[in-house]
């Protein structure tokens, strides 16, 4: 868990700008998860790749019909591998298995990666939000899955 957090803080501070506060976010969503993990509605993925870690996606339970997805990240070296593909497609199917009807995220517009992969299997977007967050000016978006 302290790898997802310290690996989204310093990739978004690295390729977006974004500052402490988003690693705190991610501290924040990690400690949650940790401290209230429901074993048979929520899951956590990691991506190994040559015996290190390139990537992970939380499944979190919402409400009992509603799942989040969260924290998608894949490293640099190994993007255009499929890797964010997988990992989001795991999360759907683990979703329809356990019985939810829709999984819900929230991302970012300039998460370009990220967005193709929702929009690719079959997310909506279904709502957009300027806001200021991680000492940027962002517009924050809130897609969802029917299952």
């Amino acid at each position: 868990m302290g790898w997802v957090v310290q690996r989204h803080g310093e990739l978004y501070a690295r390729e977006f700008g974004w500052d402490q506060r988003f690693e705190g976010l991610v501290a924040g969503v990690v400690a949650q998860f940790v401290a209230n993990f429901d074993a048979q509605r929520e899951r956590c993925w990691i991506a190994e790749r040559g015996g290190r870690r390139v990537g992970s996606v939380f499944l979190v339970k919402k409400s009992p019909r509603v799942a989040q997805l969260r924290m998608l990240i894949v490293e640099p070296a190994a993007r255009g591998l499929g890797i964010g593909e997988r990992l989001v497609t795991e999360c759907v199917a683990e979703a329809r298995r356990l019985g939810y009807r829709k999984i819900v995220l929230w991302t970012q517009a300039n998460l370009k990666s990220a967005r193709r992969i929702y929009r690719a299997l079959g997310f909506r977007l279904v709502k957009r939000e300027p806001h200021a967050s991680f000492g940027r000016r962002l517009v924050g978006e809130y897609w969802e899955l029917g299952l």
